[in-house]
């Protein structure tokens, strides 16, 4: 599969990508799965690790990591269900950090 990438004003990059998979040979579902894939990645992966920093997360112990990943994906979804969110969810969990009252309202207490 090739991509073509255009990032602000510089010049698009093609980059040809090859995948492994067991669909058949047509092109739409190979496409539809490779979509699907970074969309997962864009809207869960990406704003874990930008948000939560979760890259940098070096916990090895028992279940731990997994705990960890488990409550950082709750917060997450609790956050983007606030309706009165104005701001980014990074900027979000700092307010929740800081301001007991918005706390309150992302966890439905209020």
């Amino acid at each position: 599969m090739t991509a073509t990438r255009t990032v602000g004003t510089q010049d698009p990059t093609t980059a040809t990508r090859y995948y492994l998979t067991s669909l058949p040979g047509a092109a739409r579902p190979i496409a539809k799965a490779v979509r699907s894939h970074w969309g997962i990645e864009n809207g869960l992966h990406w704003v874990l690790d930008v948000a939560f920093d979760e890259d940098q997360n070096r916990t090895r112990a028992g279940h731990s990591a997994e705990n960890l990943a488990l409550v950082r994906k709750l917060a997450l979804n609790l956050l983007r269900l606030e309706p009165t969110r104005q701001h980014g969810i990074k900027a979000s969990r700092s307010r929740a950090g800081w301001d007991h009252d918005y706390l309150l309202r992302v966890l439905g207490a209020i």
